[in-house]
């Protein structure tokens, strides 16, 4: 079943969402060649637990560290580790807040210095397949509105989105009914209502849209080793429209 928010449990997710706002500020200013993910993961858990949140990522399901930073074809869920950012690569950054018993969870993709024309393209389109997404988060519309507006910017640039991979309700739970598809026909689907919040997140690739995940036991990457992009807020349905509580 669908756990519906309140007003009041909406704006404390929406302060929650402001934390993560803030790291991203800060993952933007900190990335940089030589730096490593391993140190970004340190600054972002440093900077969330200053700031009266939890990491909550950290230790859900066995996960090792505070965010998720996934480079280039690393789809989602890369483990932050030594190994320094380069000029040109992509990154992934998949982030989680807990406090005052409720998550938020958001991702942007960011660049390294000067990147390639594809991947400029690449987070040009996942970027607006999101904001197409959220535009159909509204009352009295179907649930695969917001998959099949995801999917279709995508491919019509000529991308593919990730199948196995989804989105999902948020709340007091990471992971909360329903899940959200970033593909398939309109108008299907649960009846979206007043009060449902929902993290949208295309996974959009320059290549196949196959993936398969590392002996790590987490990393997804893409199978033919192109390039990836992940884009996700946490959205909030209101007799308004759209509320995004991750900016």
């Amino acid at each position: 079943m669908m756990a519906l928010k309140s007003p009041a449990e909406i704006a404390i997710m929406k302060a929650n969402g402001r934390i993560v706002v803030e790291c991203f500020a800060l993952a933007r200013d900190f990335i940089r060649p030589g730096r490593t993910r391993l140190e970004l993961d340190l600054e972002i858990e440093k900077l969330i637990r200053t700031l009266g949140g939890t990491p909550a990522f950290k230790g859900f399901h066995g996960y090792p560290a505070s965010t998720c930073i996934s480079v280039n074809e690393e789809v989602v869920h890369g483990i932050p580790d030594e190994r320094p950012f380069r000029e040109g690569d992509i990154v992934g950054l998949d982030i989680g807040v807990l406090k005052d018993g409720f998550h938020v969870d958001s991702a942007r993709t960011i660049p390294v210095g000067s990147v390639s024309a594809d991947a400029t393209r690449l987070l040009a389109v996942t970027q607006d397949a999101l904001e197409q997404g959220i535009a159909q988060a509204r009352v009295g519309n179907r649930l695969t509105d917001i998959s099949h507006a995801v999917e279709s910017r995508a491919k019509r640039d000529g991308f593919t989105v990730v199948r196995s991979l989804v989105g999902h309700g948020i709340g007091r739970q990471m992971h909360e009914d329903p899940q959200v598809p970033n593909f398939g026909p309109k108008g299907m689907g649960p009846v979206l209502e007043e009060g449902l919040v929902i993290a949208i997140e295309p996974m959009v690739n320059l290549g196949r849209a196959d993936v398969f995940t590392l002996d790590d036991g987490w990393t997804i990457v893409t199978s033919d080793r192109s390039l990836s992009a992940h884009f996700e807020d946490t959205v909030a349905v209101t007799k308004d429209g759209p509320q995004i509580l991750t900016r």
